[in-house]
């Protein structure tokens, strides 16, 4: 459903009034205030909000923009995020419980947004991984009870506004949104996006070799329309080989082995260690080898087969800037590769040879987190072995981008602004 839209209104998707205000002349002025104060209330403020429900979490996006003089550009002042774990999915058995998560982070845009707004500001939530990953039965019945919760709130409620997002939409939108924000949506200037979700990853780029547009399966290749200029992109998303579902993939592990209490092990953790994790509601016990054989590379052994056979790999990528984030940031960031607050530059060695410390030093960082070494490992192979990149490829490492979160959520508001101007 959404691809369909997508294809029918980029030509002007972000032409958000009549008069036509084409994205070139959007700007992301400053961030919003840390605060929840409600800003002052004038007639050219424009409020949205986003739901994100991934796999690991459920997110709130509120943004704000606003309108100078009569004919002047559309502007994004910035964002207001918050967001409450666990996922959606974690519900599959207590949809009304799931739902009402969606509605403690509803509360915030009630208690930022000026109730003289309400009705004009639009209210989506798109689900991603987690919930393509349930059946269908179980994820229509998280999103009917979503959908209640969104009737019965202040806020404009446009048709299919709870909905599963499409994997290849999540990825077009997010590299529109940081191209956007990087200021690089011009042909040759554009950077490429990889995103590591819970559930799946993504990759999404602009091809400019021929080769790579006449050598890549037609599924990974999508068009539209943007500024009267067609833009095809290689974009995929690879569903069940994100962080957390290639945990289970590694492990081998199942739902219904999980629930026979059966005891999973990997040479990727210390051989001593004894635990349980919880993803998407299901708990697993997991434990090390007792051979005491740890290290990167018994532990690269056991991740590259899941790997292997699933990935297109487009030779372009190898001298093309990407940024990335999602999992990408997080494990750079709790491994101080990166800061925090500033991101930075990071070669695939650099992911290669912290992997290779983690794992072959466990007792070091084991008390951060037992799966820091597997998710390492599996990064460095997802960059090495899935997508095809060389070791001195660098990438940078984001969670935001101008103060603004680097997610497919801004692409998406604009996108649904568009949709309602053309239809009123």
């Amino acid at each position: 459903m959404m691809r369909c839209l997508l294809s029918a209104a980029f030509i002007l998707w972000l032409t958000l009034f009549p008069g036509g205000y084409p994205l070139a002349t959007f700007d992301v002025k400053s961030s919003l205030p840390p605060t929840l104060a409600v800003p002052s209330t004038s007639s050219n403020t424009i409020y949205g909000i986003v739901f994100d429900a991934g796999s690991t979490g459920t997110r709130i996006h509120i943004y704000t923009f606003h309108q100078g003089a009569a004919g002047s550009p559309l502007e994004l002042d910035g964002e207001i995020f918050e967001s409450v774990k666990p996922g959606l999915s974690a519900f599959a058995e207590q949809p009304e419980k799931g739902a009402e998560s969606v509605r403690s982070l509803l509360r915030l845009a009630q208690d930022y947004i000026p109730p003289t707004q309400w009705k004009k500001t639009p209210l989506i939530l798109k689900a991603t991984a987690g919930l393509r990953l349930l059946p269908e039965h179980q994820a229509e019945a998280l999103l009917v009870e979503v959908r209640k919760v969104f009737s019965s709130s202040p806020f404009l409620v446009p048709e299919n506004s709870v909905s599963i997002l499409d994997g290849i939409d999540e990825g077009i939108l997010a590299w529109i949104t940081v191209n956007f924000l990087t200021g690089r949506l011009h042909g040759d200037r554009s950077v490429g996006i990889l995103d590591l979700g819970g559930g799946s990853t993504q990759i999404t780029f602009l091809p400019l070799a021929k080769a790579t547009l006449d050598q890549t399966p037609s599924d990974f290749l999508t068009s539209f329309e943007l500024f009267n200029s067609t833009f095809r992109l290689y974009t995929h998303s690879y569903l069940g080989l994100g962080l957390k579902a290639a945990r289970l993939a590694v492990l081998g592990a199942s739902v219904a082995a999980a629930q026979q209490k059966q005891t999973f092990r990997s040479h990727c953790f210390p051989p001593a260690l004894d635990a349980e994790w919880t993803f998407a509601g299901v708990t697993y016990r997991y434990a090390g080898q007792p051979d005491g054989l740890v290290g990167f590379d018994p532990c690269y052994s056991e991740v590259l087969p899941i790997l292997q056979g699933k990935f297109h790999k487009a030779d372009e990528i190898r001298a093309s800037h990407f940024y990335a984030f999602s999992y990408y940031y997080d494990r750079a960031v709790d491994t101080r590769l990166i800061e925090h607050e500033d991101g930075g530059e990071l070669t695939v060695r650099d992911f290669a040879l912290k992997a290779e410390e983690v794992c072959d030093h466990m007792e070091r960082f084991t008390s951060h987190s037992p799966f820091l070494c597997m998710d390492l490992t599996y990064i460095t192979a997802l960059l090495r072995e899935g997508f095809g990149f060389e070791e001195h490829t660098t990438l940078q490492l984001t969670k935001k981008v101008r103060n603004v979160e680097t997610s497919w959520t801004l692409g998406a508001i604009f996108h649904e602004l568009q949709s309602l101007v053309h239809s009123g």
